[in-house]
């Protein structure tokens, strides 16, 4: 079955629009049971090619305990194809712990909503082997003891996150849980061909599964939307001309690199000369002192050390 490449924006957007298929997806990435989803409003949602290259999605979701108890999150998902955006990774965080919407309705102290930041990163992270990472909180005392009594608490919560990586280029077909079958639609081994915006999946893969069933339909859904094309390649463009500027600047570094190593070596070059041409100095200043004082005229000694006379009379005139 030939299906819409998550990995795009309007793919992804047009996906994550489904709260069913929100709820899956989340559920797969936080092993959770996400009952409720509501997509939150931000200010960085990308919508102007110009300037931004990730994509991002907030959301409230309510996550239902074993024990039945409910409790609400704010999940930060970010999208991006480029390595060189990780700082805004870290920009946004603070914008979400600045906003005064995220305050827990029912704490009168005010502490915030907890959070939870998911990154879909169209990129490998240096030697980092797994697809899926979590980072979790822990707290320790000063002699580096796990402290659990009074823990998990509003304040802490409000000022540290958990989070999670998923580097898509690791997905590599393998599905041996929940997470890596929601996942395997992202799986970029699956690209049809030589155009990134369609993938060929085996749907007998997600045979008995619903929730996977009605994921890979909206997605063979968008691959038919000639609009949804449209939006694609107009994404193609974009990002081909972010790749071309950032390969220019990475050549115009490695060329400013090479050029600032040549002029350090020149520089190193031209002290040594001098360091040799100062003790050249001082050995020609020794022989010409130790002549004259052994009773040679300024006239023999340039004679015999080939140099001038105002050369000797410099060398013995007084410092």
């Amino acid at each position: 079955m030939i299906i819409a490449n998550p990995i795009y924006d309007i793919v992804f957007k047009y996906l994550m629009e489904d709260e069913r298929i929100a709820k899956t997806i989340l559920s797969a990435l936080l092993k959770k049971d996400v009952v409720d989803v509501k997509v939150r409003r931000n200010e960085y949602t990308n919508t102007t090619r110009e300037s931004l290259s990730i994509f991002r999605i907030d959301f409230g979701a309510t996550i239902q305990e074993p024990d039945g108890s409910k409790h609400l999150v704010l999940i930060e998902l970010q999208k991006t194809w480029l390595e060189t955006e990780t700082l805004r990774f870290r920009q946004y965080l603070g914008v979400h712990y600045a906003n005064p919407e995220n305050i827990q309705p029912e704490s009168k102290e005010g502490y915030a909503i907890p959070m939870i930041t998911v990154y879909l990163l169209g990129h490998k992270v240096g030697n980092i082997e797994e697809p899926v990472l979590y980072v979790r909180r822990h707290s320790y005392d000063y002699n580096d003891n796990l402290v659990t009594k009074g823990l998990p608490h509003p304040f802490i919560d409000s000022l540290t996150h958990d989070s999670i990586i998923v580097q898509i280029p690791r997905l590599h077909g393998q599905i041996n849980n929940r997470l890596e079958k929601v996942l395997s639609i992202f799986d970029q081994s699956n690209l049809e061909g030589t155009s990134k915006q369609t993938l060929n999946i085996d749907e007998s893969l997600y045979a008995n599964d619903d929730e996977m069933l009605h994921i890979v339909h909206r997605l063979l859904a968008a691959a038919s939307d000639s609009q949804m094309r449209h939006e694609m390649n107009v994404e193609d463009e974009y990002y081909s001309v972010i790749e071309n500027r950032d390969t220019t600047i990475m050549m115009k570094d490695k060329e400013i690199a090479r050029q600032s190593a040549t002029i350090k070596e020149q520089g190193d070059t031209i002290k040594e000369q001098g360091d040799t041409i100062k003790e050249q100095g001082n050995m020609l200043s020794s022989t010409i002192k130790l002549l004259l004082n052994a009773g040679m005229t300024a006239e023999q000694i340039a004679v015999n050390l080939h140099v001038s006379v105002a050369t000797v009379e410099k060398y013995n005139s007084p410092s």
